[in-house]
């Protein structure tokens, strides 16, 4: 049976809406993790519409559940400094007593509009993809480091640089929690491979995602690494009024080795919609 698990975007919707959805799933066994996305201003619907600050609000979220393992789908790593994040993440890894999936992203293409106009708003740097894919992996790294290591150390890199740093207290899982890296290119790939535990792609066409997986197992090869230690992860849309297509979806997806499904809940939430994703997509065959 894959892993399954629900993810509720945090834009044009309100807080205890989000927060009503989870503690339905985290009372559901066959749900076993959740998800936020990491957008500072809504990516979908009305432009001026409310967007969450995702860590924040996975913290809370983590403090008001018990079992299911939680995570943002993905982090921009161009948000925040590296070690900043490694603190922000070990503090949700504490309060929710080890259940964090650590996931992280180059962060946006410049190509996404509504993306892209979050860091001008925010007077956040917008550098080309190849510096934002170069600062993953040596943000990954240092991120790692931070977690492990049991004395300060400085870190020169071309584009993360630390002195004197150092990660007190560490995460509750050991040696720390699992990586999710999330993304289809090339030049991400390369990443995933040398730093993921998980990797999670974009569902929608299947066939595309098997030719980007198949390039994960080259890139691990290259490297000395099994590639079945990734787990493929998938991010699959759900429809209310049809759930015999995400049905379909996900048995394609699971026949392709993606083990993990991740099911993007559309706003607004039905009542019990939790209940509803096992009934009608977990539980009842494609």
């Amino acid at each position: 049976m894959p892993s399954i698990g629900i993810m509720t975007a945090p834009m044009q919707v309100g807080y205890h809406d989000v927060l009503r959805v989870w503690q339905e799933a985290d009372a559901i066994p066959e749900i076993e993790h959740a998800w936020l996305f990491d957008h500072l201003m809504p990516i979908g619907g009305d432009p001026d519409g409310p967007a969450y600050e995702g860590w924040t609000l996975l913290s809370a979220l983590a403090a008001q559940t018990r079992r299911l393992r939680l995570g943002l789908l993905v982090t921009s790593n161009r948000f925040r400094p590296p070690a900043m994040l490694a603190k922000i993440a070990t503090t949700v890894d504490i309060v929710s007593g080890g259940r964090l999936d650590f996931g992280i992203g180059a962060g946006s293409r410049p190509g996404h509009p509504l993306a892209r106009r979050e860091y001008e708003a925010h007077g956040l740097p917008f550098h080309d993809f190849a510096h934002s894919v170069e600062r993953l992996s040596e943000a990954c790294t240092a991120i790692r480091r931070l977690w492990t290591e049991n004395e300060p150390f400085d870190f020169d890199g071309a584009h993360v640089r630390l002195t004197g740093a150092f990660g007190s207290p560490k995460p509750v899982q050991r040696p720390h929690p699992p990586i999710l890296i999330g993304g289809r290119s090339s030049a991400t790939l390369r990443v995933v491979a040398e730093h993921a535990d998980l990797w999670n792609i974009p569902g929608g066409d299947i066939d595309g995602v098997v030719r980007r997986s198949a390039l994960l197992d080259r890139y691990c090869a290259e490297i000395g690494r099994d590639p079945a230690s990734i787990t493929r992860s998938i991010h699959l849309p759900v429809s209310y009024d049809r759930p015999q297509a995400t049905r379909e979806a996900i048995a394609e997806s699971v026949a392709a080795g993606f083990e993990h499904v991740v099911l993007g809940l559309p706003a607004p939430y039905p009542a019990g919609v939790a209940r509803w994703v096992v009934d009608e997509l977990v539980t009842t065959p494609a």
